[in-house]
């Protein structure tokens, strides 16, 4: 067992507890903050990060940053990595390696509003998983399963979730 696993299943096992003490502790707001510069780039907060964000010259950035749906992309794949790992340390699934890749089509006439009729984010997104290890297939099968269900990320691609935008003007 290496200490990244151990550690996993610390953390599994605390949080569990915590949660059983008292549902409350299941809580958790994350928050971040944007700040707009350039022509169409902005600077991101989370906690103590910062985060650049641009759009290529040809959707009117200067290309310095990725953008949001490559940052998306990259939110995606990184949950789905991390939520592999935990389920991996959860049910007892041997991994070796773990990588993934992901592309989604987007067409730029809804962002653009030239039809309303074409949505503006993805209209498809597909991610591969690539997973070596000694498990026989039947197991990564279970392990995805447990990851499709409980990937935050994946969650919120797959699910309506409540967003409430307010404009203050001052």
């Amino acid at each position: 067992m290496t200490a990244s696993t151990t550690h996993l299943g610390g953390v599994i096992a605390a949080t569990q507890d915590a949660v059983a003490a008292d549902k409350a502790n299941a809580q958790v707001v994350f928050r971040a903050s944007a700040g707009a510069h350039d022509a169409v780039a902005s600077t991101v907060s989370l906690g103590q990060y910062r985060v650049e964000v641009d759009e290529p010259p040809q959707l009117g950035g200067e290309g310095k940053a990725p953008n949001p749906v490559e940052y998306y992309l990259a939110s995606l794949l990184s949950c789905q990595i991390v939520t592999w790992r935990f389920y991996a340390e959860k049910l007892g699934v041997a991994v070796d390696e773990i990588t993934a890749h992901a592309e989604g089509d987007l067409d730029v006439r809804g962002f653009f509003g030239l039809d309303d009729g074409v949505r503006a984010g993805f209209g498809e997104v597909r991610v591969v998983v690539n997973v070596k290890g000694p498990e026989p297939l039947e197991r990564y099968r279970e392990l995805q399963e447990a990851v499709d269900a409980h990937c935050p990320v994946l969650d919120l691609t797959r699910n309506p979730t409540p967003v409430i935008t307010r404009v203050e003007i001052g």
